[in-house]
């Protein structure tokens, strides 16, 4: 009979590596608006799964729509004027 023994050293053992590092953390805060935005393009779309989207949730779409691009241009200007390119 085999016995099943537990890995919870091996697994546990990399415990402070699984942790994002600080320029992860600070990557995430600076892409958070697009991901919001995302969020929300994705919320007006589930909205109209079940149905045929009528002009309110089309407008819904559209809107989220320009704001995920809006939030997008923003962070690759954002990105592009730190790293120094084009000043």
């Amino acid at each position: 009979m085999d016995h099943i023994v537990t890995v919870q050293d091996a697994v546990t053992a990399f415990a402070d590596f699984v942790e994002p590092t600080d320029a992860e953390l600070d990557a995430i805060e600076t892409e958070m608006p697009v991901i919001l935005a995302d969020i929300d393009l994705l919320d007006a779309h589930i909205a109209t799964l079940d149905h045929t989207p009528s002009e309110l949730d089309q407008r819904r779409i559209r809107r989220a729509r320009r704001r995920a691009l809006a939030a997008r241009v923003e962070l690759i200007n954002h990105t592009v004027t730190a790293s120094g390119v084009g000043a």
